[in-house]
């Protein structure tokens, strides 16, 4: 077993916390990277503490001057992209040529744009009789984080690039499977000029983050985990009334017509189901194809998923990586023994996959099930790994029925060169985020969020700002005070 420690961050130091070891692994590998040590309440008090003295002094900054050091952070960021991959491909199991292009750097831009927006926040001015009012965007005070496992820097920086921008501090709890590039983007913060205490990182598992969510001196928690996480969480920030955004799981459609191009919705249908390792909450699970076509599309599809490249996530090549743990790889496997049984036809994978030199590691081969049905628990319930259920559809408004029958609303798309149809099914999804011809695409200027069980209110966008800040109303009186008494 290595000695190696992976810290938690308060106060602008790197310290352990006081709670039990358990250890962090390597999904490709199954070796253990590190210890890391759970905080307990007391570390909870010493991050809120220093959050306090650090919300004072950054809060007191204009928006320029924030905007100038979250700046400085974007830039250390980018310098150090490369290092920062390869510790996200250490600790989640995704390939090399995803986390170098995607992960560090949309968290760079994520940063980037709230830096640029931290200046413009502002109130608004109303005329009254003998009196005016206006009001002021406040910052909320000290705001709590808790991290997934699939997109751990990106989601530490969508959560807290706004958060501070709006002039708050953060203290965020990764998710105990991948705790070690949260701590890096502290001390890149810390850097750049962010006082401690502003970002803090906890490390530990589910008890650490009911601490938080407990606090009375949170204002704010943004999470991104599952449904049942997220309920936990609600719960337990009602009982101060703190607020909440959350962004959960989903069970998405994808719904190709027979008028689409064929080869971009097949592409669409592989980056929706395939990119890493399918551990993403809005993708595309359910794939509706239009019966005209479904033998062409399904011909295709498997033609090219069978030439998906399954190995050390390392490799550049590599496009298909290792699940996050044991469990979950055992998880998926059993979700693929399901659809079997309940009569589901298996075109490809179906199986754990064997890569040399990776004995121990959780690779499981990308699936695809044809003929499937509404009912099956496949279709209905989130696997969260490379498992595509493909579905017969004959018209518009049956599809958009059966695609809508789902407790889930985070995601769904269409592809069509019908512009008409893909804006009527664009509005008829219930769902917080839609993509017509083309799927998964979440640049930071566009607000994303779930509906139905799949979350309450957005990251991104200067929406994202407005749940950071808190509405002030000032009246101010210009004549004399209205009175009867004598």
């Amino acid at each position: 077993m290595t000695d190696t420690l992976i810290p938690s961050f308060i106060n602008g130091r790197a310290v352990h916390g006081r709670g039990a070891r358990f250890d962090t692994v390597n999904p490709a590998t199954g070796a253990v990277i590190g210890g890391v040590h759970d905080c307990i309440e007391a570390d909870v008090q010493d991050a809120i503490a220093a959050a306090q003295s650090g919300f004072a002094l950054w809060s007191a900054m204009t928006g320029t001057e924030r905007g100038r050091i979250l700046q400085r952070a974007v830039q250390l960021l980018r310098q150090r992209n490369d290092e920062l991959a390869a510790l996200e491909v250490q600790d989640t199991g995704k390939p090399w040529q995803e986390a170098q292009v995607v992960d560090v750097a949309s968290g760079a831009d994520c940063i980037e744009y709230f830096a640029g927006a931290a200046a413009t926040l502002a109130g608004a001015q109303y005329p009254l009789k003998n009196a005016f009012a206006y009001t002021r965007r406040e910052p909320l005070g000290i705001c709590v984080g808790i991290g997934a496992w699939n997109y751990p820097i990106q989601i530490a920086c969508w959560k807290s690039a706004p958060a501070l921008a709006a002039g708050n501090a953060m203290i965020f709890k990764p998710s105990e499977l991948t705790p070690m590039t949260a701590v890096k983007l502290a001390e890149v913060y810390l850097e750049a000029g962010v006082p401690p205490g502003v970002f803090q990182v906890l490390q530990g598992r589910g008890s650490t983050g009911a601490l938080l969510a407990a606090h009375p001196d949170v204002a704010k928690v943004s999470v991104t985990g599952s449904v049942p996480t997220g309920k936990r969480v609600m719960a337990s920030a009602a009982n101060t009334l703190k607020r909440v955004t959350m962004e959960l799981g989903g069970k998405s459609p994808l719904v190709i017509f027979d008028d689409a191009d064929l080869e971009q919705a097949v592409t669409a249908s592989m980056m929706a189901n395939f990119y890493t390792q399918g551990e993403i909450c809005t993708n595309g699970t359910r794939v509706f194809v239009q019966r005209g076509v479904i033998d062409q599309f399904l011909a295709r599809l498997t033609e090219r998923t069978k030439l998906l490249r399954i190995g050390d996530p390392m490799d550049p090549v590599t496009e298909v990586g290792a699940l996050i743990s044991s469990a979950h790889k055992e998880k998926v496997l059993g979700y693929i023994q399901i659809g079997l049984a309940e009569g589901a036809t298996l075109l490809c994978g179906g199986t754990a996959a064997q890569v040399p030199g990776f004995e121990q590691g959780n690779f499981v081969a990308p699936t695809i099930f044809s003929n499937c049905t509404d009912g099956m628990r496949i279709v209905q319930e989130e696997i969260f790994g490379p498992v595509m259920s493909v579905l017969v559809f004959d018209d518009e408004a049956e599809v958009i029925t059966r695609a809508n029958n789902t407790r889930f609303g985070l995601a769904a798309g269409v592809f069509t060169r019908d512009s008409a149809r893909g804006h009527r099914m664009a509005a008829a999804f219930k769902a917080g985020i839609c993509w017509i011809n083309n799927y998964n695409i979440t640049p930071i200027e566009m607000p994303f969020g779930g509906a139905g069980e799949s979350g309450i209110g957005h990251e991104n966008s200067m929406v994202a700002m407005e749940h950071y800040t808190q509405l002030k109303t000032v009246y101010v009186e210009l004549g004399q005070v209205a009175c009867g008494y004598r």
